[in-house]
């Protein structure tokens, strides 16, 4: 799984002023644009996030569109959706972030999904003779689909509200659209069946994305990147894992991807715990960038989660003690002068602070 030099690589950006500082605040855009037309799951997601809900909200057609005007300027940034629980990664949105912009992650937002199978109203389950959607979303209600409409035709769409809005617009009593609720209610539908998702727990994450910036460290955060490795040669991957093993990083996603450049070319795409301020991530993204023949970074930025908040308040109190107690030790410098029973420093023993279980 070989592999040239990553497309738009990037040099990590500087981290700025000290991670511990209370003015710390979410970038938020003025224009956003977002995997359209109204009603997806990518605008219910945007509008859950108060301060992106009151930017400029721009619908584009797909989620490389998106991503384009993000890139091009035409809008300062772009969300759109980058994995499911059930189907997995978005590829769409995972490649144009790997070969097609240099776009950073700014942070995520999860999303419990529930489908709808939507209709005219007064259409009855059993006269639906084609199914549209958006293919990620056909992927988590496949089984449903195959139990209770096998005979169904389905159409591709560019979005799931996409699918709602043409079933509207078509008026055709035997087509019906998997979609949100909130897109039934935008284009004169009704649900015919719900939920439909093949598994329960179903969710999407979503990323904010926009060039040139790294959010601060909030202390529960997360990082992406790229690896593109040398050559194919047994324990290539191995070699990369160790990297994080070796430091205790966590990863919370692995993936590859062709890079595009022959048959059994690949690189891999990293998710791991931390953030680039953190020197254990920066230490193994100097020590992967010098290894590998390239590491294209995507980002660090707030985790979602319910427990972010609270483990970002964690963090902030810890650092907030840790600083001082640094500072503390600090005291005991040696001021160049040497004190009058001849020891230099301001005396005293520095103390151990924190549990030695």
């Amino acid at each position: 799984m070989d592999s040239g030099a990553a497309p738009g690589e990037r040099g990590a950006p500087a981290p700025g002023e000290g991670r511990g500082s209370a003015a710390i605040r979410p970038w938020t855009p003025g224009r956003i644009a977002f995997l359209g037309p109204a009603g997806t799951f990518t605008e219910e997601a945007l509008l859950g996030e108060a301060d992106l809900a009151a930017a400029t909200l721009e619908p584009a057609a797909t989620i490389e569109d998106a991503l384009a005007m993000a890139a091009s300027g035409a809008a300062d940034a772009a969300f759109v959706p980058i994995e499911n629980a059930i189907e997995g990664s978005v590829h769409a949105t995972v490649d144009s972030l790997v070969f097609e912009h240099d776009l950073l992650i700014q942070r995520e937002v999860v999303l419990d999904v529930h489908l709808h199978l939507l209709g005219l109203p007064g259409t009855r389950l059993a006269e639906v003779r084609e199914v549209t959607t958006f293919p990620v979303a056909l992927a988590q209600c496949r089984r449903w689909l195959a139990t209770h409409l096998p005979d169904a035709a389905v159409v591709p769409a560019n979005s799931t509200a996409g699918a709602a809005q043409r079933v509207g617009t078509e008026r055709r009593p035997e087509s019906a659209a998997v979609a949100p609720r909130l897109a039934g209610a935008l284009y004169g539908l009704e649900t015919l069946a719900a939920p439909i998702e093949d598994h329960a727990g179903n969710q999407t994450r979503f990323v904010l994305v926009a060039p040139d910036l790294v959010p601060r460290a909030t202390g529960h955060d997360r990082t992406s990147l790229v690896c593109f490795q040398r050559s194919d040669r047994p324990g290539s991957l191995l070699a990369i894992l160790e990297q994080f093993a070796a430091r205790s990083i966590n990863l919370t996603r692995l993936e590859s991807r062709p890079t595009k450049q022959g048959l059994g070319e690949y690189c891999f795409v990293v998710d791991l715990d931390g953030h680039l301020e953190d020197e254990v991530v920066a230490d193994c993204l100097r020590n992967l960038h010098a290894e590998l023949a390239a590491v294209k970074f995507l980002g660090s930025y707030p985790a979602a989660g319910a427990v972010g908040p609270e483990r970002r308040r964690e963090a902030a109190a810890a650092w907030r003690a840790a600083d001082a107690w640094v500072e503390g030790l600090r005291g005991y410098l040696a001021d160049g002068a040497e004190r009058s029973d001849g020891t230099a420093g301001a005396g005293g023993s520095p103390r151990a602070t924190g549990s030695l279980a």
